[in-house]
């Protein structure tokens, strides 16, 4: 009977074993497309917990037939979205770090950010007027009330520079946020072929435009949603597009073109934490329809392109059904501007699809995402688990690449939906974001706030973050956190005119969030596919394309570059 039972137990792991493997083995049509005849693996990157920074790997060869197990399979035949770039962005707060640095150091910095040899971002943000990452902020380039011809209209606030006797730890007094711009630019003027494009956004009108008469009104602690950034006045609503199109001209003649406009940061508004003003759907509707969108395509600045919505995914569905489904809005309109705070690990893969879907002709671009309050005091009854807050962010890798993140603003009892805010991996934050969106119609892909301090700051209103690169500027050190160099492979394989290329996963027993890819081609016809590992562990997974594979082995918690010559 023993020995009955033995065998009967062997035979069940015997059927176990085959049900995993035809539970892991591929449908023949699952991977049918065309056939190539790849050699090998042209180049693998590598950035990881264990200390790798883009650094190469072996290449691997392929092999003919069909693989099984875990799949990453590309077809790259089936050609979807064109990118517009991956980068970070431009703010007064930037600036003003990078004014601590003598101008050597300086230069580093933003070659490492924007040259050839280093991350070469091509796409930008900047701020129009003041934001939270200003260093006094409450400001705009028209503040004399009433002004509605603009004639006091001046972008001095970006170019004044920092003045040594205010701020003693400032080096050059003449560094500010547009000739950090017009630095980025002249990075790339010595290099071939290379273009910045940079997209815009005003937090608020001056205030004398919006009934509040003010920039903003925080909420009292016992009423945190009440405050508000207010709206525009009927009166001065075609004044406000005047406003946006005197900055488009202002910053020509000082030689910068922008390349994209939004009509406004965060329409919902942020509770009147910072500067903000509100529009809904239907007002930013009539306000491009009427006002900003005729006035742009009659100027000469016909060739920027304007962006709806601009805040979180989750909401964007109801703002591109009104203004993109108005037939006489959508001429004026190249796409939707979305950000990512409305979870710290959801992607909204299916509100992409949703909305590419019905307005498949129209750009989705990621605008601003960071690591949200960083450094800030935790509410009563939110601990740090991870003990984090006593280690700390600045030059300690490990903050990055571990579950220590919490967005506090979501983190208790009170708020909607917390739940979605779990603590969270930075690492793994920034990179399954833009594998996950790339893989479902995004086409571009913004950090906010380049450099920042070893506090995540300076901001005027308090609201703390995390940057790719943070300087401490009282003993002038430079981080590269591990999220400049997601950011940097990122941008070196995934260029301004790539294709995204249909992918499909197979994980078998893996957990769902185990693994992710996307994948581009180039018009060399070079296939860059890119995955991450959130797990501690290494995974054994076969690359599929067309008729052969390749098997890899991509490092636990890790950051993977496969790139392959069609």
């Amino acid at each position: 009977m023993r020995v009955l039972n033995k065998s009967i137990s062997r035979l069940q792991s015997i059927l176990v074993l085959i049900m995993i493997i035809q539970s892991c083995t591929p449908k023949n049509q699952d991977f049918v497309g065309k056939n190539y005849n790849l050699k090998t693996t042209s180049r693998i990157l590598l950035t990881s917990e264990s200390g790798d920074k883009m650094a190469s790997q072996d290449n691997m060869a392929f092999r003919p037939g069909q693989a099984q197990g875990v799949i990453v399979q590309v077809h790259p035949e089936i050609v979807k979205q064109t990118l517009d770039g991956i980068g970070s962005s431009f703010t007064e707060s930037a600036a003003f770090v990078l004014a601590h640095l003598d101008k050597d150091a300086r230069r580093q910095v933003m070659e490492t950010a924007f040259g050839e040899k280093g991350a070469n971002f091509s796409l930008a943000r900047t701020h129009i007027g003041s934001c939270d990452f200003c260093v006094e902020g409450k400001y705009s380039y028209a503040d004399q009330p009433d002004d509605r011809n603009l004639e006091s209209f001046a972008i001095a606030p970006d170019k004044q520079g920092f003045s040594q006797k205010k701020y003693p730890g400032i080096v050059d007094q003449t560094y500010d946020l547009l000739p950090m711009i017009k630095e980025a630019l002249a990075i790339k003027a010595n290099q071939p072929d290379q273009e910045l494009r940079i997209i815009s956004s005003a937090w608020t009108a001056p205030k004398w435009m919006k009934d509040i008469n003010e920039w903003y009104i925080p909420g009292t602690a016992q009423n945190k949603y009440q405050g508000t950034g207010g709206t525009l006045r009927k009166e001065y609503i075609a004044t406000y597009a005047d406003y946006l199109l005197k900055y488009l001209q202002a910053y020509r003649r000082e030689g910068v073109n922008i390349w994209a406009l939004t009509a406004v940061n965060e329409p919902h508004g942020n509770n009147g934490q910072w500067e903000s003003m509100h529009f809904t759907p239907e007002t930013q509707n009539d306000f491009i329809k009427n006002h900003l969108g005729p006035r742009l395509k009659s100027s000469d600045h016909a060739d920027t392109r304007l962006l709806i919505y601009d805040q979180n995914r989750d909401g964007m569905q109801r703002w591109t059904d009104i203004i993109l489904g108005d037939p006489e809005t959508q001429p004026f309109v190249y796409g939707t501007a979305v950000h990512w705070y409305e979870s710290t690990f959801k992607v909204y893969q299916d509100v992409l699809d949703a909305v590419h879907d019905r307005f498949p002709g129209f750009a989705i671009i990621h605008t601003e995402g960071c690591i949200d309050d960083l450094g800030k005091e935790a509410p009563s009854g939110i601990g740090d688990p991870h003990g984090f807050q006593e280690s700390g962010w600045f030059e300690n890798d490990s903050f990055w690449w571990n579950p220590s993140a919490t967005d506090w603003a979501y983190s208790a009892a009170w708020a909607e939906n917390p739940e979605d805010h779990p603590a969270y991996t930075p690492v793994h934050r920034y990179a399954r974001n833009i594998i996950v969106s790339i893989d479902h119609w995004m086409q571009g892909w913004i950090d906010w706030n380049l450099v920042l301090d070893h506090n995540g700051g300076p901001n005027h209103v308090g609201n703390f973050c995390g940057a790719p690169i943070m300087i401490h500027t009282e003993r002038k050190k430079i981080y590269y956190t591990p999220i400049f160099y997601i950011l940097a492979q990122f941008s070196k394989t995934m260029r301004p005119g790539d294709r995204a290329v249909q992918t499909r996963k197979q994980l078998c027993d893996l957990d769902a969030d185990a693994l992710h890819a996307c994948a581009t081609v180039d018009s060399h016809k070079l296939l860059s596919v890119q995955l991450l590992n959130t797990t501690v562990k290494p995974i054994l997974f076969n690359l599929q394309i067309g008729g052969q594979y390749a098997p890899i082995t991509i490092a636990s918690n890790s950051v993977q570059t496969i790139q392959v010559q069609l």
